[in-house]
């Protein structure tokens, strides 16, 4: 299959700190992509520059046939196509739950109100929260708040998702509703990139496994990776428990 997101040699600075350092890596369209490894490793910034929201200093990123390298790319259009879920929901508390979901596809679409209503139940149903339509963020749980966020992106009918620690604000729980709709996606073929501590939610619904350390792919294969890691990095990040 051909590639949805190319790394080749992605150099990544904040000031004098490298946090990339010659980043190569591809992710096949309609598969899931797991970047796991410690807190500082550079996965999430990995993520980050995927939609734009981090600007590359050297080395080439293409995105859904967008050169993310030249400074022309239209960001704007980029992010139509790339959805993004962070660990904080960032949902407009005043506004009901439809009123978030359709505010974009209306806005940046140009759908009328029918379409855009329409689309929002239908997003709804597929993260499970048809009736909450007309209810408020406050009045959710942390969990269906992130499942609405999902759904928010979802509405912009991206080519691609991406997942940056969704869960980790949660509790097991609400954790495992979240992590729910992310495999009824994976299944449904949707393309994705997450960044997870969840160990056993990646070896179940990874196509292929990412180790970052450093700054770098330090390994990289498939959900088996987690069971036979071949660097002493990777085995002590496994044995520690993450």
């Amino acid at each position: 299959m051909a590639s949805i997101v190319t790394f080749n040699q992605v150099r990544k600075s904040y000031g004098a700190v490298e946090v990339l350092k010659g980043v190569s890596l591809d992710v096949e369209r309609g598969s899931v992509t797991v970047l796991i490894g410690r807190s500082g490793s550079g996965k999430s910034t990995a993520l980050r520059c995927i939609n734009g929201l981090e600007s590359i200093n050297e080395g080439s990123l293409n995105v859904c046939g967008k050169n993310l390298h030249e400074p022309r790319t239209d960001l704007r259009a980029l992010r139509q196509e790339v959805g993004i879920v962070f660990q904080s929901y960032n949902l407009f508390p005043h506004l009901t739950v439809r009123q978030n979901i359709t505010l974009a596809p209306r806005k940046v679409r140009r759908l009328g109100n029918d379409a855009a209503n329409q689309l929002a139940d239908r997003v709804l149903g597929q993260v499970g929260l048809a009736d909450k339509a007309n209810a408020y963020p406050g009045e959710l749980s942390g969990g269906q708040q992130q499942r609405v966020a999902i759904a928010r992106s979802l509405a912009m009918e991206p080519a691609l998702m991406l997942f940056d620690e969704v869960t980790s604000a949660l509790d097991p729980e609400l954790t495992g509703e979240v992590l729910r709709v992310i495999e009824q996606l994976a299944q449904a073929g949707m393309s994705m990139v997450l960044v997870t501590h969840e160990m056993a939610f990646a070896r179940s619904v990874a196509d292929q496994l990412v180790f970052m350390h450093e700054g770098v792919v330090w390994e990289r294969g498939g959900p088996q990776l987690l069971s036979n890691p071949q660097t002493a990095e990777l085995r002590q990040f496994v044995a520690n428990g993450f």
